[in-house]
């Protein structure tokens, strides 16, 4: 196929343009480089949008999130399916549910976004799927947190902790977070582009990661002894002082891929120990 790909700069773009080269011819775009109003579509049959604004640690507005993250998108869409593009993936984010999960979210369940992000997220799915008939099929991506060679944010900042310190606060924390291999959401990706299938997918990696387990893996593949210490003062203050570190080491987020891996007949090719190890040889040879 001939693709549009946007984000292509980005972690998930570089990962997935070189995945997706290998079968298809990539055409990436810049939405803070380019005007749509000259992208010229004649040609394409698939637009792949990665490009987002995600959390931001300065903070940003509710109206910058709506117009990167809906508007954009959106437009995209409407001048997609204008041109006769067939399929829109869209990547979308577990964030649309909230921030931590009683029982593994499913295609169905219901959303409760707690951020901007997240709400921005699920306002651009709903008005999407409105421009979804039968010579334009919209295709949605949730994802977990991604990791893998070349990730930044929390996840780099945690293995950096492992990396330098022998002892560490994380024993016993037996919550179930669901991420994803950034090799495998590629996989994912190219089979939701691929596919006769459209609507919404669940993507991750086939088991959840407790944070215990998280810290351990990362100190297997650094081949470094770990003393990972049960603090159980630890927990209450978090969820006092801060409750967002605290839902992300102590909470549940796991979502249940059964249904979205069946559709697309996806068989997920590694696991967290493949994949923990690949980021962190990435790391060793990067730092």
């Amino acid at each position: 196929m001939n693709v549009l790909m946007t984000g292509s700069s980005g972690f998930v773009g570089k990962h997935l343009r070189r995945i997706l080269s290998q079968k298809h011819y990539i055409r990436s775009f810049s939405l803070l480089e380019g005007s749509l109003d000259s992208l010229e579509l004649n040609g394409i049959n698939a637009v792949v949008h990665l490009a987002a604004l995600v959390h931001q640690m300065k903070g940003a507005t509710w109206e910058e999130y709506y117009r990167v993250n809906v508007l954009y998108p959106l437009e995209l869409a409407r001048k997609a399916k204008e041109s006769g593009v067939n399929r829109f993936v869209f990547l979308s984010s577990v964030k649309v549910y909230g921030e931590h999960s009683e029982a593994p979210f499913t295609e169905e369940s219901l959303c409760h976004p707690e951020d901007d992000y997240g709400r921005s997220k699920l306002l651009a799915e709903m008005e999407l799927r409105k421009l979804q008939d039968e010579s334009f099929s919209i295709r949605i991506i949730r994802v977990p947190l991604v990791y893998g060679a070349g990730v930044k944010g929390n996840m780099i900042q945690l293995l950096k902790l492992v990396d330098r310190w022998s002892i560490l606060p994380f024993g016993c924390i037996n919550n179930r977070r669901s991420m994803v291999y950034i090799e495998n959401l590629c996989g994912w990706i190219e089979r939701v582009l691929e596919s006769d299938e459209e609507g919404i997918f669940l993507v991750a990696d086939p088991q959840p990661l407790s944070t215990s387990e998280l810290v351990e893996h990362m100190a297997t593949s650094l081949d470094k002894r770990c003393y990972n210490l049960c603090i159980p003062m630890m927990k209450p203050i978090l969820k006092c002082l801060k409750p967002k570190i605290y839902k992300r080491l102590f909470c549940n987020m796991e979502i249940d891929i059964r249904e979205s891996r069946k559709r697309l007949n996806y068989q997920v090719p590694f696991n967290a120990e493949d994949g923990i190890l690949n980021m962190v040889e990435w790391y060793q040879k990067n730092d």
